[in-house]
């Protein structure tokens, strides 16, 4: 339990407003600190392992989230019925909106994330701008309003010079991002962006930016309290993604100097205080080949990629998390901070690398994880369990630590290696691909890379390499055997675990 006698908070239990891998990891930290947790479920997610772990379970609706972890006041109602006196909403679902978030405060609960306040403006890529350019934080050059005139708009493009980037003001993941390389298109790139901005979050609020044509996804994690204290936790570099989102992440980047690192951490100190952030959260940057940073976005919730950062800085952001929300002051200054080695994460999706890295929802009939030094696992299934369709199909986030890049690096192979999955397709070749390329060994890469290097044939080739591998193993243990047959008195050997995993795989 934590109590803060100026603040008079207290915190004795938790509800999760959410479910799979996030909600078990958030869980157990809540245990550590001996707070009590409360879990929620829809009905595709009653034998779910968050389920089975928490010390309560309420039922929330139908599988659909929009009719289960989408409903506020369904978490509302679960706290009331549980007695729990704060909500942690994880990540996606209710996590950035600022409605539930003043839900939660109206209802009397501590929401364990940033002020309502800051999540609005923060929400919105344009507000979130004109709160960072207080700071005179670096910014794309482009327009800083919402575009009314269409005419206008493409005279500012022609100044910036083209290509540019045509960006909705809500949302993300790449919806209602339009690149233009040329004036003639601008009109009709322009329409399908409004379109599409307005079909996917309400809100066909669009501006333009220079696009960056080589750029690095660098992203800074930050802290602060209710006393004023903000300090960042370095970066990670988020780089290789499909579709606008991030497949493989790392901390800390292998492009930037300690100069560049600390105007970025200062640069995302200022955007945090520019809102009075509390809690944790994430500026977003872009990285240019000239090594030129430009602010982004802010991300105001807990990142998938957090434990990176958990592993070189031996900070649990969820206990800090929570600390924050109980009205403690941050424990550690900026000076306490270091960077202690490297961390790669690699997002396991149930999708298929070699099918445009499309869904492929199934049953795990074999699950099987890595183990051993510097090997870390977020997931929320077990063997048998089926992947449902109606939520992200991520199984797990597989973590790797080491003394340096490369340590960490032939880690994370070697913990793809033995990660045994069958049932569904899955990002685990995809991400033994990333790991073996010359471009993401040597640090030399940028958002580009999926474009630029990945082909479906490339696993096909990988696949048939390991095929002939097994083979020739398998002929050598065969000749092996019949020596052995032939000649009894001949020693008996066994075969390594490695070579009959090489088999079975």
């Amino acid at each position: 339990m934590l109590e803060n006698s100026k603040y008079q908070t207290q915190i004795s239990k938790i509800l999760i407003a959410n479910r799979g891998e996030i909600a078990l990891r958030i869980m157990r930290s809540a245990r550590e600190m001996g707070i009590a947790t409360v879990a929620v479920f829809s009905e595709a997610d009653r034998n779910a392992l968050h389920v089975r772990y928490a010390d309560e379970a309420i039922f929330i609706g139908p599988a659909p989230s929009n009719q289960s972890y989408l409903v506020g006041e369904k978490m509302i109602e679960a706290c009331k019925k549980t007695g729990a006196e704060a909500i942690h909403p994880g990540y996606g679902f209710l996590s950035e909106n600022a409605s539930f978030a003043q839900m939660v405060a109206d209802a009397g609960l501590i929401l364990i994330g940033p002020s309502p306040q800051a999540m609005e403006i923060m929400g919105n890529k344009l507000s979130a701008k004109a709160a960072a350019l207080k700071y005179n934080i670096p910014m794309v050059p482009g327009t800083e309003e919402a575009i009314k005139d269409v005419n206008e708009a493409k005279q500012t493009a022609i100044e910036v010079g083209f290509p540019i980037l045509i960006k909705a003001a809500a949302g993300g993941g790449g919806k209602g991002m339009r690149i233009v390389e040329r004036s003639e298109d601008f009109e009709e790139q322009m329409q399908l962006a409004v379109s599409e901005a307005t079909s996917a979050f309400g809100d066909g609020s669009v501006f333009i930016e220079r696009y960056v044509t080589s750029p690095r996804h660098i992203e800074i994690q930050v802290l602060g309290d209710a006393h004023g204290n903000i300090v960042h936790l370095f970066e990670r570099e988020c780089s290789v993604q499909r579709r606008h989102q991030k497949v493989v992440e790392e901390a800390p980047s292998s492009v930037l100097s300690p100069e560049i690192r600390a105007a970025m951490g200062k640069c995302a100190v200022d955007v945090a205080r520019s809102v009075n952030y509390t809690g944790a959260g994430t500026v977003e940057f872009i990285l240019d080949e000239n090594l030129d940073f430009f602010f982004l976005e802010m991300n105001t919730r807990l990142q998938v990629e957090h434990p990176v950062t958990e592993l070189i800085t031996g900070v649990d952001l969820v206990k800090e998390q929570i600390k924050i929300a109980a009205g403690e002051k941050l424990s550690f200054s900026q000076e306490d901070l270091t960077i202690n080695g490297h961390a790669v994460e690699l997002r396991v999706y149930a999708e298929d690398p070699k099918n445009n890295f499309l869904p492929d929802i199934g049953t795990l009939r074999t699950y099987k994880t890595p183990k051993g030094n510097g090997v870390r696992i977020d997931d929320g299934f077990e063997q048998g369990m089926e992947i449902p369709i109606y939520y992200d199909p991520m199984i797990a986030k597989l973590i790797t630590h080491g003394k340096d890049r490369d340590e960490a690096i032939q880690r994370m192979i070697r913990a793809i290696e033995e990660y045994e999955i069958t049932g569904i397709e899955t990002t685990l070749a995809f991400g033994s691909f990333v790991m073996k390329h010359e471009a993401f060994k040597t640090g030399k890469f940028d958002t580009h890379f999926v474009n630029k290097y990945f082909k479906p044939e490339n696993l096909a080739t990988q696949h048939e390499d390991e095929a002939l591998i097994a083979a020739i193993i398998g002929a050598n243990l065969f000749s092996l055997a019949n020596k052995r047959v032939d000649n009894p008195s001949e020693t008996k050997k066994q075969s390594s675990d490695w070579r009959r995993n090489r088999l079975k795989n």
